[in-house]
């Protein structure tokens, strides 16, 4: 069983190598694994694997080693198998990086085995799984952190710094459009995301990071919400609705390809991964977007209000031409405006093939790449406010949640660590959304009955 550990504080930093036991060996878990075969190698140990598929398990095993990280020692196991691995390894942390369903239960096992738990975003999908962590959380008194990284990336953290210096006095309302184009938004809907059962669906898998990007802007935390939307572009009704011709069930055959389609061996990570394991599990990552099955929104409009009366308009497009989004802050002495090119077209490389991370290249057209903020106070000019970009992903935003995951949270100003509760706060207006989604009627995250106080 993992050494019981006292809770880390903000502030406290890890004096010593941690032991880490990983769950879930798709695409995202390379950030953690390479970050502890790199630059956290004397921070964090890696002492185990958890994946239901061995291939994929495999595939990570062998590009461990080919980094110079020694995985001799490396215990591997299935989901069903988690506590042998943490006895057995005599783990710290876990880090869960499998579907979004499966959080909740790998969560309360691995606290109840006496080892804290970093969690991929959501931290789960529906409140019945949300009051069975809070119930953990208290029996067992172990630590869960949720790695919302939007925070570190220096575009939003610029943004929160104008808000809480009072550059625009007291906020009043915030617009936020976000908009998927139609590489990375179609992406959801070829992979298991496009069920909602298994996600919460967009309002939670994705939108949890714009929703806490508006709770740590604001300080505050959402009470009620009302949300409208539904699957008005993917999908099999919708095609045939708009009279398009049959696609191939998958984006990975021979001849010719539509843009819609995503064939996994033209990327030799993702045929690794997937296309080379589907033996293992029969799981297709490259679905047909215009499928039978989707049920996951790819349209959606939302209103919150928070316990300061603060007014949130949101808006969300999984098939736009172009990538990025739009955060207007409304305060009572002026405005901060934010824009953010992520991708600012959808073009095919040499190959013919489409390019699925927005934040890999920026494409030249005619809307400019890149992200700018603006302050207007009331009376005054416009004027720009400059971003301080760092190198990597997200601006350099996930190096900097790196640090803080595996050295220990140092003090910070703009406070963006974020513990469970703002994991919780997160999702609490996508399942207050989902409800409302189903009645047509607003819901107060209250009657939800979470389990916890998300009052600050």
């Amino acid at each position: 069983m993992g050494s019981r550990l006292p809770q880390i504080a903000k502030g406290t930093a890890v004096t010593s190598k941690r032991r880490h036991v990983v769950v879930g060996t798709g695409h995202r878990v390379q950030m953690y694994l390479d970050a502890m075969a790199g630059d956290h190698r004397d921070d964090a140990e890696l002492v185990g694997l958890v994946e239901p598929n061995p291939g994929r398990l495999a595939v990570h095993l062998n590009r461990l080693s080919e980094a110079g990280l020694d995985v001799t020692n490396v215990v591997t196991g299935h989901p069903d198998d988690l506590e042998r691995v943490l006895k057995k390894t005599e783990a710290d942390r876990v880090i869960i990086t499998s579907p979004d369903y499966t959080h909740a239960e790998l969560i309360v096992r691995s606290l109840d085995a006496g080892v804290d738990a970093v969690v991929e975003k959501p931290l789960t999908i529906n409140p019945e799984s949300t009051r069975q962590i809070a119930e953990a959380v208290e029996r067992t008194g172990r630590q869960v952190v949720v790695t919302h990284n939007y925070r570190y990336s220096p575009r939003n953290s610029a943004l929160k710094k104008l808000i809480k210096d009072g550059s625009i006095g007291t906020p009043l309302s915030i617009t936020f459009e976000w908009v998927l184009d139609t590489a990375h938004g179609a992406d959801y809907f070829r992979r298991w995301h496009r069920d909602k059962a298994n996600s919460g669906g967009l309002l939670i898998h994705k939108a949890s990071h714009h929703f806490d990007l508006v709770n740590w802007w604001l300080s505050d935390s959402p009470e009620r919400v009302y949300a409208r939307g539904g699957v008005r572009f993917y999908g099999s009704e919708n095609a045939t609705a708009r009279g398009m011709a049959p696609h191939a069930e998958r984006g990975t055959h021979d001849g010719a390809h539509t843009p819609w389609e995503l064939d996994l061996r033209s990327d030799p990570r993702l045929q690794a991964l997937y296309l080379d394991t589907e033996s293992y599990d029969g799981y297709q990552r490259d679905q047909d977007v215009f499928g039978p099955g989707v049920t996951t929104e790819d349209n959606l409009a939302v209103i919150v209000d928070y316990a300061r009366d603060v007014t949130l308009s949101y808006a969300l497009n999984a098939h736009a031409p172009w990538e990025g989004y739009r955060v207007a802050v409304n305060g009572d002495e002026g405005r901060a405006e934010l824009e953010v090119v992520e991708r600012a077209a959808v073009l095919m490389d040499a190959d013919g093939n489409l390019l699925v991370d927005p934040s890999a290249v920026r494409e030249t057209s005619s809307r400019s790449g890149g992200g700018r903020l603006t302050l207007q106070r009331h009376w005054e000019v416009a004027q720009d406010v400059k971003i301080e970009e760092g190198a990597g992903a997200h601006g350099g935003g996930d190096a900097l949640l790196l640090a803080d995951i595996f050295r220990g949270p140092g003090d910070d100003w703009l406070e963006r660590p974020a513990d469970w509760l703002d994991g919780i706060r997160a999702i609490a207006v996508g399942m207050a959304g989902n409800e409302s989604l189903r009645t047509g009627l607003p819901v107060k995250i209250s009657d939800l009955d979470l389990g916890v106080d998300l009052s600050r």
